[in-house]
């Protein structure tokens, strides 16, 4: 790695920390097929407290999460036990008895009809199934004022059992998707989403602190979640996911460290390859970053909350689609990301990407709400934008 790259880069998380708008801590790392050619940590762990962020911060991985359910998804395709295009339901019953809303009535009930086909888990894999966000769709935000309809934070069954936006398989719409993703793996697999990921996915990839049962050994890791407020100041915030949740949420459940994530994305760098074992066939791994949403496009997310999220949008202008289970940017990015390359974010602002052709990934983890934060996903595209620069001049591995 040139010098320059790091102290480039370096000089991006402290302008974060420091910046107005600030975050409160940055952990951002970049990586090639082999290994690290960057880690980086700036502020503190909770804003005001003594904790300095370092690379072994544990954060709440929210939406990265789905990558991961997605590739235990993909292994047993490999092997013969989950047909993408068969019902889900075939795996996960409780599916089957969803229905369609279509607005409600005068008396503010839901009006539910049966859909015109079943969600199969390529739909769920695509984020194409009907399932939203109460954070990014109004009907789901309304079910959840006047319903009570649990937030998926909760990890309950319940907060799953939404009906569907519109007839599976219609359009893109981005929401609980990879969790009914990881309730077909549990049915396939006879174990909770957790331990799937523990035995197939985390050991052959040496990932050691990744988890959905947040314990006090990660805990006292832990990066606090923070809040920006109006006037653009940050207000910790207090804030866990249930530690011992009814459900493994295969959309946005686990916690874990930044560097344990990178050899996730260093396994798709390396065709399924992970530090102690193949995690999918090569085979599988170029059919899986390929487009599969035909012509249909990602949207805009529009924060409905504006305390979860703003609207939020990578590359607005420019054609994207979806991968098994990534957003795949259809031209170049303003960053300098090559088309056909893999991204995704979680919630409270952590943002990463999989450029397999020229062998790079990076991971940029803060941990603030309302998502598409100014001051943190513009970092991120700082980060992504300073590299693709120095990779143009020649960075040296």
């Amino acid at each position: 790695m040139t010098s320059d790259f790091k102290q480039t880069t370096d000089g991006i998380l402290n302008h974060a920390v420091t910046g107005d708008p600030a975050v409160a801590g940055v952990v951002a790392m970049v990586t090639d097929r082999d290994r690290n050619i960057y880690e980086g940590a700036a502020g503190k762990r909770v804003l005001g407290g003594q904790a300095d962020m370092t690379r072994d911060t544990a954060f709440a991985l929210f939406s990265t999460t789905k990558a991961i359910t997605g590739t235990a998804a993909l292994q047993l395709v490999e092997e013969g036990k989950l047909d993408l295009d068969a019902p889900a339901k075939t795996y996960a019953p409780d599916i089957g008895t969803l229905q369609v809303i279509e607005g409600f009535d005068a008396k503010g009930e839901p009006q539910l009809r049966a859909p015109k086909r079943d969600i199969t888990t390529r739909m769920l894999l695509l984020h194409t199934a009907g399932f939203g966000y109460d954070f990014f769709n109004e009907t789901y935000n309304r079910l959840a004022q006047e319903k009570g309809q649990p937030s998926v934070i909760t990890a309950s069954k319940q907060a799953l059992t939404t009906p569907l936006l519109f007839d599976p398989g219609e359009k893109w719409e981005y929401g609980t998707n990879l969790d009914w993703c990881g309730q077909v793996v549990e049915g396939i697999a006879g174990k909770r989403l957790g331990e799937v990921f523990r035995e197939r996915i985390f050991e052959p990839l040496g990932i050691e602190d990744m988890t959905f049962e947040l314990h006090d050994g990660l805990r006292a890791r832990l990066a606090g979640m923070h809040m920006r407020n109006d006037d653009g100041s940050l207000t910790p915030m207090e804030f866990e996911l249930p530690s011992a949740p009814e459900v493994h949420m295969g959309g946005h459940g686990l916690y874990g460290t930044v560097g344990d994530y990178m050899k996730f994305i260093r396994m798709w760098l390396n065709d399924g390859r992970g530090e102690q074992g193949q995690v999918l066939k090569p085979d599988t791994v170029r059919m899986a970053e390929r487009n599969h949403l035909g012509d249909k496009k990602v949207t805009m997310l529009p924060g409905v909350i504006p305390a979860l999220s703003n609207d939020a949008e990578f590359f607005p202008g420019l054609s994207k689609s979806w991968a098994f289970s990534f957003m795949v940017n259809d031209e170049e990015a303003p960053t300098g990301r090559p088309a056909g390359a893999l991204g995704w974010a979680g919630l409270a602002n952590l943002f990463y990407w999989i450029d397999r052709a020229n062998g790079y990934g990076g991971f940029w983890a803060t941990q603030i709400l309302p998502f598409g934060d100014p001051a943190s996903f513009g970092g991120y595209l700082d980060l992504e934008t300073g590299f693709y620069r120095q990779l143009k001049k020649g960075l040296a591995a």
